[in-house]
């Protein structure tokens, strides 16, 4: 089944977007749920600023000046990985719920929760930092990810072989 929406410009022209059912889900994985996300991720890092002293504009804390950088830049790092993905993610989902509306919204959550636990992983300092951010259950949002990438890319073969 397919859900029609009408955009209208400013000069008058209308533009008919046609997107399968259940895609509302594919915009609230894509759109809504990273951005809480996102929200949830830097509170840490604001949290982690207090707890270590780590004065703006200081992206990072510097080993040696300050006392618990490593900390600090566990709690930096999980979210800084969060950030380099989520744009192109948003974008795969976006395109690929096209295609495979229900395994992309799944996928959102899986990623974004993935997100979450890699941070959990990574910050945790008693785990060795090489695989920290995969030993509280931060591989899942590589499900969601390829979820979106291999829908992204099949919407575009389909596309291409018309």
């Amino acid at each position: 089944l397919i859900s029609s929406c009408c955009i209208v410009y400013s000069r008058g022209i209308m533009v008919s977007l046609n997107v399968p059912d259940n895609y509302g889900y594919v915009v609230l994985g894509a759109g809504v749920l990273p951005v809480l996300t996102g929200i949830y991720l830097s509170g840490a890092v604001m949290k982690a600023r207090k707890d270590y002293d780590v004065q703006y504009p200081n992206l990072y804390a510097v080993p040696k000046l300050h006392k618990d950088a490593d900390a600090f830049n566990r709690v930096q790092r999980g979210h800084q990985n969060y950030l380099e993905g989520s744009d192109s993610y948003a974008i795969m989902t976006l395109v690929g719920g096209l295609k495979h509306p229900l395994a992309c919204s799944i996928g959102s959550v899986c990623f974004c929760i993935g997100s979450v636990l890699y941070m959990t992983g990574y910050k945790d300092a008693n785990l060795d930092v090489k695989t920290a951010r995969y030993k509280k259950g931060g591989g899942i949002k590589w499900i969601g990810f390829l979820t979106s990438l291999i829908s992204c890319c099949k919407l575009g073969y389909d596309l291409i072989k018309g």
